[in-house]
């Protein structure tokens, strides 16, 4: 029995002039008709009927092209929607000359990958290389191969929240059944599988995976997994801004370079619901949106990306550098860039772990968003990550309380996000509390809270509770190979030069350089350094820096 075709992508444009929109239309049949089908709309409000259509027939959309100046809703505040739709859809802006600032901004808040002024004659010089680009991006992504995988769980399932959380920190879509719901149980029963098989997976060919592995459920939805050479030019460790920086320079400047990276790009940068202090962003950006841009720059350069792959060891034979993994296999390199980042520290209170997954998350947890709504949210920490989420969060809570150690928000959070806090009437700051317990069966029911100054103890009820507190290094697996500080993150350069002297085995006549670490040819980037600024700006320009020095370390090999 054969399968039954896919359907073709779609490519949506809308316009509420008529003369533009049949010449839109008639120019992307032209070049695109025969393998995307071209839907026009003449509103905002009838293009999201349209693609609420679309998303019930399981028609996959590729690119969505809307004219900014319409009546009743513009093309931004229509992009705005249609993402909630479509997240994994290209996304373009048609505009006049005059509006190129509104294009501008566009880009800002809805990620809009490209304007096109009007007119766009000739559209085989300014309309058809910019869609042909588009195209090719939702191609490669891994949306375009799995956009019917079904996930199976339990919603207070650690393995079955693991499974969503991957899929949705590397833009994978997915469609969610809860096993408490008629859907779910049919799906198990048709799989062949029980409650006890959860996480099951159903990929779009019919294959049915019971509770698998990170590595192999990334396999199946399309992800890189293992890579296609032995030896790289550069090997980048860690896919947060700093790898993927580094990643994306190295590529670039014509190295021959593969970043690895245990759960998916974007690292704790990746999580955040809003980063407002990038530099050429204005209006912000998620960091879910500023990871696949990168992602998707370091690919059409040329850089190779493994995901779910676990390094435990590094080890230096000659000149070479070999990283090897936690199933044995192993890769090597002229250089190595450690960019691994750090880890939210754990709570360390009774019952905390144990209830992991089960309503005490550690990150924003963003898929939990929606099981959010109407409940009574808690989190746990003071600086930028905590008051991110806390901002997210109250958009769909019934309340937001923020726990913090310290006596006031000003010496760990920026200033632009302690006034958006305080405009924000859901979210409740308390200042010297902490958690002192978590209690639950299957999953978090209530916590007690301390107040640090007197003592006091209260018991509150909560299903969710976040944790943002400090950061500890990942980096047990180079015991022995590089030197550390005291908390485990690598010194390099100065820092390695203890009263003017160099490191223990260090054969080289020159000093380390600035981001280099005891061991010759490997780099570190990012908040894996000791004494680096944790900032997502300085982490991408180590990532950069990273590069020049390991051109200059291969040129004096």
């Amino acid at each position: 029995m054969t399968s039954p075709a896919r359907p073709r992508p779609v490519l949506l444009t809308v316009d509420d002039d008529p003369q533009v929109s049949r010449a839109v239309a008639r120019d992307l049949r032209r070049r695109f008709g025969e393998d995307c089908r071209i839907v026009r709309a003449s509103s905002g409000v009838e293009a999201l009927e349209a693609l609420r259509e679309l998303k019930l027939r399981g028609e996959p959309v590729a690119v969505v092209l809307a004219d900014y100046r319409m009546p009743q809703m513009n093309g931004i505040e229509f992009l705005e929607q249609a993402m909630d739709l479509f997240p994994r859809a290209r996304r373009a802006l048609l505009t006049a000359y005059a509006d190129t600032d509104a294009a501008i901004a566009a880009i800002n808040l809805v990620d809009v990958d490209a304007y096109l002024l009007k007119p766009w004659d000739p559209p085989e010089e300014k309309l058809y290389p910019v869609l042909d680009s588009m195209l090719d991006a939702w191609r490669a992504s891994p949306a375009a191969a799995a956009e019917d995988v079904k996930l199976v769980g339990h919603r207070w399932s650690p393995a079955s929240f693991r499974a969503r959380d991957l899929l949705a920190r590397n833009a994978v879509p997915y469609r969610w059944f809860s096993v408490e719901e008629p859907e779910g149980q049919r799906l198990l029963e048709a799989a062949g599988a029980t409650t006890d098989d959860v996480p099951v997976v159903v990929t779009p060919d019919g294959q049915v995976l019971r509770a698998p592995a990170d590595a192999e459920l990334a396999a199946v939805v399309g992800l890189t997994v293992d890579p296609r050479e032995e030896f790289y030019d550069l090997v980048v460790v860690g896919g947060g801004p700093a790898g993927l920086g580094a990643a994306v320079y190295g590529a670039s400047e014509g190295l021959r370079t593969v970043l690895v990276e245990r759960e998916a790009t974007g690292g704790q940068a990746g999580q955040s619901s809003r980063i407002e202090n990038y530099l050429g962003f204005p209006d912000g950006v998620s960091g879910g949106q500023l990871a696949d841009r990168a992602r998707r720059q370091a690919g059409k350069f040329g850089a190779e990306l493994l995901l779910t792959r676990d390094v435990v060891a590094l080890e230096a034979h000659g000149p070479k550098r070999v990283l090897r993994f936690a199933d044995g296999s192993t890769i090597a390199a002229h250089a190595v860039v450690l960019a691994t980042g750090v880890s939210y520290r754990s709570l360390g209170v009774d019952g905390a772990d144990q209830l992991t997954g089960r309503g005490v998350y550690y990150g924003s947890a963003l898929t939990e968003a929606a099981s959010c709504a109407g409940q009574d949210v808690y989190i746990v920490g003071g600086a930028n990550s905590a008051g991110q989420a806390a901002v997210f969060f109250a958009r769909h809570a019934r309340s937001v309380t923020l726990l913090v150690r310290g006596p006031s928000l000003e010496a760990s959070m920026s200033h632009y996000l302690i006034e958006q806090i305080a405009q924000i009437p859901p979210i409740t700051v308390r200042t010297c509390t902490t958690v002192a317990q978590t209690h639950g069966t299957d999953h978090l029911e209530s916590l007690t809270l301390r107040h640090e100054q007197t003592g006091e103890e209260e018991t509150v009820p909560a299903n969710h509770l976040f944790v943002f507190i400090g950061g500890a290094p990942r980096t047990g697996w180079l015991d022995g190979v590089v030197e550390r500080d005291e908390r485990g993150f690598i010194r390099t350069g100065p820092g390695l030069l203890a009263d003017g002297d160099r490191p223990r085995g260090w054969a080289l006549e020159r000093d380390p350089w600035f981001l280099e670490s005891s061991l010759p040819g490997v780099f570190v980037a990012g908040d894996v350094r000791a004494d680096s600024v944790k900032r997502v700006a300085s982490a991408v320009g180590e990532g950069a820096m990273a590069v020049t020095l390991v051109h200059r370390y291969l040129g004096e090999s």
